[in-house]
């Protein structure tokens, strides 16, 4: 077996009183999060910013203090089975227009209750719950 470490943002804006929500269409057919490998010698801070901006171009993000929630699942590469592991933090944008990266076939920035309907997996639509909990609790 393989493990693997990625990094993954929960990346929200603000509109008007509500918060939208960054989500990304991945050309495997799934919605989900920006995230990526952990490159050697960078820290999770590190990899979380760049991913963002190779992703979407995105470079003005503020990461919230205190929020880190664990994904971890496995997958068949071929014929090998790999365990990944992706820490997500939560992050706002200050703004810019979004261009995703050749990775991805679109993007939308959505309510909550439309993110948790377009997320593809059960594990980042709890990610999701935890952040509005967190967001609900800076007030």
């Amino acid at each position: 077996m393989v493990k693997e470490k990625s990094v993954g943002c929960a990346l929200f804006r603000k509109n008007d009183s509500e918060k939208e929500f960054l989500l990304l269409h991945y050309k495997a057919d799934h919605w989900g999060f920006p995230k990526g490998h952990v490159e050697q010698g960078e820290t999770e801070e590190q990899t979380l910013r760049r991913e963002v901006q190779e992703e979407t171009t995105l470079k003005n993000i503020a990461i919230m203090p205190g929020f880190r929630q664990y994904t971890k699942y496995y997958f068949r590469r071929g014929k090998e089975t790999v365990f990944k592991e992706v820490p997500f933090y939560l992050a706002e944008s200050s703004g810019g227009n979004v261009k995703i990266s050749h990775e991805h076939q679109g993007f939308e920035w959505l309510s909550f209750e439309k993110a948790m309907k377009r997320l593809s997996f059960k594990n980042t639509k709890t990610v999701l719950e935890k952040a509005i909990e967190f967001l609900k609790e800076k007030k």
